[in-house]
């Protein structure tokens, strides 16, 4: 499965690199993330249950970040198994460039599944996937514009 994408977040590359950056802001924005820890400056592990089409799975996996080019663009590789519902892997090219007092996000993502997840066919995975990017974006969105909000003294 290959998706590309592009969202414009309403911050500074700085602020949204940070968030990309930041385990506790992930967990939070990653449909049905339910654990994210920083094992080192580049490394992570999740565990993520998700349901696509008649096949729910929790996911244990790791997350590396590579080519790292702050603020501007990395790669995140992970790779995480399901048991019987299957496998995942795969990696993303994340690109934020400064649009104004904006950012744009420009992402190219390619992955791999196998198990019961592959059985159930490329359309249902291809707009089970377009699903829970747009609710990440959703929730950075609303996570980056808390985090900007001025603090009342």
């Amino acid at each position: 499965m290959d998706m590309t994408g592009e969202e414009r977040i309403p911050a500074s590359r700085d602020v949204v690199w940070a968030a990309l950056n930041n385990p506790n802001v992930l967990r939070k924005c990653i449909p049905g993330c339910q654990t994210m820890e920083k094992k080192s400056p580049t490394e992570m592990t999740a565990t993520v249950k998700i349901k696509v089409g008649p096949v729910s799975a929790s996911f244990k996996g790791d997350v590396t970040l590579t080519d790292l080019n702050p603020p501007e663009s990395y790669t995140i590789t992970g790779e995480g198994s399901g048991g019987i519902a299957g496998f995942a892997k795969g990696s993303s090219e994340v690109r934020l460039t400064e649009d104004g007092d904006a950012t744009i996000l420009n992402y190219t993502v390619k992955a791999q599944i196998g198990g019961k997840l592959a059985m159930l066919g490329s359309r249902l995975i291809d707009s089970s996937s377009k699903k829970l990017a747009a609710q990440f974006f959703e929730k950075l969105n609303k996570a980056i514009a808390k985090r900007a909000e001025p603090s009342e003294a």
